[in-house]
């Protein structure tokens, strides 16, 4: 698998052109790696659930989404310069345009 591109000030990765929040850089790595096994987790909690459980759906959603939100991934953006959060933009439309299309070339 190869790694997605990742935005100069690492606050994003770049999936099929779209930027994604990164997690919080902040965070001591033994929390993050907690905080990402408590995400596969709940991912794998929806995928039991979207096969044969579907009233333990909503509740695994739930544990994916407090995950993601203590990552920093969703909910308040984790820097402190005041610039918007980007998520889900296409990074062709942002300020990030210039840096996107030399990456893309240079690939």
């Amino acid at each position: 698998m190869t790694e997605p591109l990742v935005t100069p000030d690492g606050r994003y990765i770049v999936v099929r052109g779209r930027l994604w929040r990164r997690y919080d850089p902040s965070l001591p790595s033994d929390r993050h790696q907690a905080l990402v096994d408590d995400l596969m987790t709940a991912r794998r909690a929806v995928g039991r659930a979207l096969r044969s459980d579907h009233a333990a759906l909503s509740d695994a959603r739930a544990g994916v989404d407090a995950a993601k939100v203590a990552l920093g991934e969703r909910g308040p953006v984790w820097w402190a310069d005041g610039a918007p959060d980007l998520t889900r933009r296409m990074a062709r439309n942002t300020g990030y345009a210039e840096w996107y299309a030399n990456a893309v070339l240079a690939s």
